[in-house]
């Protein structure tokens, strides 16, 4: 998965869903706004509503650099409010190519990260106020060999004692994926952008602890973290393209493997994409791409 290439046409839309009430089949989708370029183009992600009633997002491309943006729009559609445009410093320091959705920190801000760009060219994090100035918080691959992590694709989440929470595809101590920059990592960062390396994928043998992260966390009611890895896992083959894991790890970074997938024939599936939601039974639910009974 490289950098954006189709940017400067990439054209997408923001909608509404108006469900009717459980046993009416009716259902109305409204289109609020379609982007064309300037405004942003290719939101990967979905949106937050504020706490001022508006919704906010993020586009991977387009804006005024042609490498993505920061926007709201009012429940009611109107036009879209381009917040900031990334790639507005000498180098793209600030950051390009969100893919990943804003989470509103307490204090109000909106806080997110970048897939490429910032000071050494392999992402960021920032917050950005509701009126939209932007401040990038860490540049990742800022340690040698980018132990710090690099290209996050997920977003970020605010735990109970107010740092943040995210994964980066790539980077990491360990390079036993086969990937030359790492195999990706939890990291935890403070609301002023102090960042810590919580674990390294593949730090145990045959990467039987997942690799390659692709979705960000979720913090379950009794304080740990939960997120999936795209691939790696126990039972992970050679030849396999798509495995994967469910882990568990507390906010100091110690992690424990809940499940590993695989995507061979009778498999229950594999390398998952999407984060976990823990639902009111208290059980997380989640997705996968290939494998399952149907492949």
């Amino acid at each position: 998965m490289g950098k954006l290439d189709w940017r400067y046409r990439a054209c997408a839309a923001v909608l509404l869903w108006a469900t009717a009430p459980i046993g009416l089949s009716a259902q109305t989708l409204t289109t609020l706004h379609s982007f064309y370029g300037k405004n942003g183009a290719a939101p990967f992600a979905g949106l937050v509503q504020a706490t001022d009633g508006n919704l906010y997002g993020t586009t991977g491309g387009g804006g005024a650099n042609k490498v993505g943006t920061v926007f709201r729009i009012s429940p009611g559609g109107g036009p879209v409010k381009t917040l900031y445009s990334f790639c507005s410093q000498g180098g793209c320091t600030d950051g390009a190519e969100p893919r990943a959705g804003l989470v509103q920190g307490s204090g109000g801000n909106f806080y997110g990260t970048t897939f490429a760009g910032g000071a050494n060219g392999e992402g960021t994090v920032f917050k950005i106020t509701p009126s939209g100035t932007l401040t990038t918080l860490y540049s990742f691959c800022s340690q040698s060999g980018c132990t710090d992590g690099d290209e996050p694709l997920a977003g970020l989440v605010q735990g109970t004692g107010g740092n943040f929470y995210g994964t980066t595809r790539g980077g990491g101590v360990s390079t036993d994926c086969g990937v030359s920059n790492g195999c990706g990592t939890v990291f935890r960062i403070t609301p002023s952008g102090a960042l810590t390396t919580l674990y390294s994928f593949c730090s145990q043998s045959r990467c039987v602890d997942g690799r390659v992260p692709a979705a960000g966390l979720v913090q379950a009611t009794h304080g740990n973290l939960y997120g999936t890895t795209s691939d790696g896992g126990a039972k992970c083959r050679f030849g396999d393209y798509a495995c994967g894991t469910v882990f568990k790890i507390t906010p100091s970074g110690t992690l424990t493997t809940i499940h590993s997938f695989c995507s061979r024939s009778g498999c229950k599936g594999g390398g998952p994409e999407a984060a976990v939601v823990q639902a009111t039974d208290g059980n997380f639910y989640g997705t996968t791409v290939p494998g399952g009974a149907n492949g």
